[in-house]
């Protein structure tokens, strides 16, 4: 099931994770290897993925990072 544009999820799938639509690549793997200090163009070619497809994962990781509640309330 598509659950933002580009981005699916299938309990079948790596274990129920967002994947890039069509492939069984993880977001969390593409972010990660961004972070870690990759290249587009390496995580391209690593993945087999086209720079959309990267691109996608990374407005899906912005999009929940941004949805996300926090996760404690300061307290007085």
């Amino acid at each position: 099931m598509e659950i933002y544009p580009g981005i699916s999820m299938d309990p079948g799938i790596r274990f129920g994770k967002p994947c890039l639509a069509g492939t069984r690549v993880d977001v969390a793997t593409v972010v990660g290897a961004l972070a870690a200090g990759e290249g587009i163009e390496t995580v391209q070619e690593a993945y087999q993925l086209s720079r959309e497809q990267v691109l996608t994962a990374l407005r899906y990781a912005a999009h929940v990072s941004e949805h996300v509640p926090p996760a404690v309330e300061r307290v007085s």
